[in-house]
């Protein structure tokens, strides 16, 4: 179960990091057809979607320092924090942006939570 725990939090870090790269560096190559905004409003949420693409940058680092802490313990602690930011920021994400959030970000995270604490 440790391995399936593993596997799906290095899915998740690598979902985030796309997520970070459309909100920022690629919003307006990517970002806006994947979010589906109009030229117009991609220059109003442009701000926005970069200060955003920051906060998911903080779970992505916090996820890979699970993965790369040399102190099991600590690295553990990491990524119980990362996903469970994941799942409460999907959570609000479905609350206040799309119901599909909850189902892309919540719900692995929370999955990944429970094997860790099965495993």
């Amino acid at each position: 179960m440790l391995l399936l725990a593993q596997i799906l939090t290095a899915l998740i870090l690598l979902l985030h990091v796309y997520i970070v790269l459309l909100e920022t560096v690629l919003f307006d190559v990517r970002g806006r057809k994947v979010f589906g905004l109009s030229k117009e409003k991609a220059e109003i949420v442009r701000p926005a979607m970069s200060n955003q693409g920051c906060y998911n940058g903080f779970l992505v680092a916090a996820l890979a320092l699970g993965f790369f802490h040399p102190d099991a313990a600590i690295a553990h602690a990491f990524t119980v924090f990362g996903l469970a930011c994941i799942a409460v920021a999907g959570v609000w994400g479905a609350a206040t942006v799309m119901t599909r959030i909850l189902y892309l970000q919540t719900l692995p995270a929370v999955i990944a939570l429970l094997l860790f604490h099965f495993a």
